[in-house]
């Protein structure tokens, strides 16, 4: 017998605001499929918060910036989804792995940008293009970009322009999905206080004390900011929100 509980799978879902988002997932009744790229007992850890709140849950070992392995990923997938789920399609698709790279414009070299590149954009495009077949339809997609997409940093430009392309990538996978009923959004972080690109936020009290004076609510953003609101659209509420960005950020630059 098929399980009837819904599935997500969350990219790079053992630590930081991935791990955020699994558990605000689990908290919804969502069971969860996280992915990892070396750190194997983390993603585990998260797996057992998952299962010790009644939820089912499995992570996959998986690296976002190799699109040769995908197949073989997709195939494990395939069997986790059956042995632990009782289930053939999963339904809610995050697009979170990530990392972050400071380099000034001048500076970025054409390695830096082609890792920023394999990891948030082209992973975007073509992880989802394979993932196509297990994803039900009235599915949903969330891809994670940045504030940076919108406003402005020195030292991000190559990361933020990875972003900007998942942005519009996002309208692109909306506009041809909507046919299975899948609706595609954009979450776009602000500055959070994670072990993203270093800590630099988390554990710099000038960068975070910048940070939260160029934000209308006056603090830094944390991990609890932005799970819930994957969370809420992946939620029947969020069911008519699509081709949509939503900025996360605490009005940053506003």
């Amino acid at each position: 017998m098929e399980s009837t509980n819904k599935i997500a799978l969350v990219t790079g879902g053992s630590r930081g605001l991935g791990k955020n988002m699994a558990l605000s997932l689990a908290g919804k009744g969502i069971d969860v499929i996280l992915t990892y790229h070396s750190q194997k007992d983390e993603a585990e850890a998260v797996v057992a918060d998952i299962q010790g709140h009644g939820q089912k849950a499995a992570a996959l070992q998986l690296d976002v910036a190799n699109s040769k392995g995908y197949d073989a990923f997709f195939a494990a997938m395939t069997n986790s989804l059956r042995e632990t789920f009782r289930a053939d399609h999963f339904n809610f698709l995050i697009n979170n792995a990530g990392i972050g790279i400071y380099a000034p414009f001048a500076n970025t070299t054409e390695e830096q940008f082609d890792e920023l590149m394999n990891i948030h954009l082209k992973s975007t495009f073509f992880l989802t293009q394979k993932a196509l077949p297990l994803l039900a339809d009235g599915g949903r997609i969330i891809n994670i970009s940045t504030g940076l997409a919108r406003f402005s940093m020195p030292g991000y430009a190559a990361y933020a322009a990875m972003k900007g392309g998942v942005e519009v990538l996002t309208r692109y996978q909306a506009a041809e999905l909507g046919t299975r009923g899948i609706a595609v959004n954009t979450v776009a972080p602000g500055a959070i206080e994670t072990d993203f690109g270093g800590g630099v936020v988390r554990d710099n009290p000038t960068a975070n004390a910048h940070v939260a004076s160029q934000t209308a609510l006056g603090r830094v953003g944390l991990p609890d900011d932005i799970g819930g609101v994957v969370a809420f659209l992946c939620s029947e509420e969020g069911r008519w929100i699509n081709a949509q960005r939503l900025e996360v950020s605490g009005g940053m630059l506003v």
